[in-house]
């Protein structure tokens, strides 16, 4: 018999329990996505959409590198409320927004976005029905000429993380997930290496909308 885990308790408890450094997720500098970000030279102005952003520290580094019209999202929160806190003044640049990616109530009201950013949150939708949600989700907000940067673990990777099963992914089959509206312009592997010095194997992937 299946137990439904309540996802917005569980990552609640995920950022109440350990500071945010002690997490296995947690990236000092999120120097991949930043330079991945930064090589679509996107204005300054763009929209970029960071989905479970968590309490990432790539918001502050966007804010840093000049971008100034950002949206984080998350399931949890205690991490918007924490990335909230960090950000303090310079949070006025950012919207954030506390929802389900698998039953979006708030998602689908934003405006298309010019880059949909996730790393380390898609692996966590395992259900096909979970899936389906997330990939409309980006069929829908990205516009034409818009970037999808999805960083997630590979197949090499873990097939757990924070006690939860993940979904592995390669470039293909993020390919056939996100479907022929986007084209795959760059994919690469990199290994994160967590607090405790565990080796976590990953796949970036930039898609460009048609």
């Amino acid at each position: 018999m299946t137990v439904e885990i309540d996802l917005q308790k569980h990552w609640d408890e995920a950022y109440e329990s350990k500071a945010l450094h002690e997490l296995g997720w947690y990236e000092k500098t999120s120097n991949v996505s930043l330079k991945l970000i930064q090589n679509l030279r996107l204005e300054k102005n763009a929209h970029i959409l960071s989905v479970g952003a968590g309490a990432s520290t790539l918001i502050d580094e966007l804010l840093d590198a000049g971008y100034s019209n950002i949206t984080a999202i998350d399931i949890s929160t205690i991490a918007m409320k924490l990335l909230k806190e960090r950000l303090q003044q310079r949070a006025k640049n950012v919207s954030f927004l506390v929802d389900d990616l698998t039953k979006p109530k708030k998602l689908h009201l934003l405006e298309p976005v010019d880059l949909w950013q996730d790393r380390a949150m898609l692996h966590f939708l395992t259900k096909k029905e979970e899936q389906d949600s997330y990939f409309k989700s980006v069929n829908k907000l990205v516009k034409p000429g818009g970037y999808a940067l999805i960083g997630i673990f590979s197949k090499e990777g873990a097939k757990k993380c924070s006690g939860l099963e993940i979904q592995q992914y390669d470039h293909r089959l993020l390919q056939e997930k996100i479907g022929n509206d986007f084209k795959l312009i760059k994919y690469l592997n990199y290994t994160h290496l967590t607090p405790s010095a565990s080796p976590r194997p990953y796949i970036y992937t930039v898609f460009q909308r048609k």
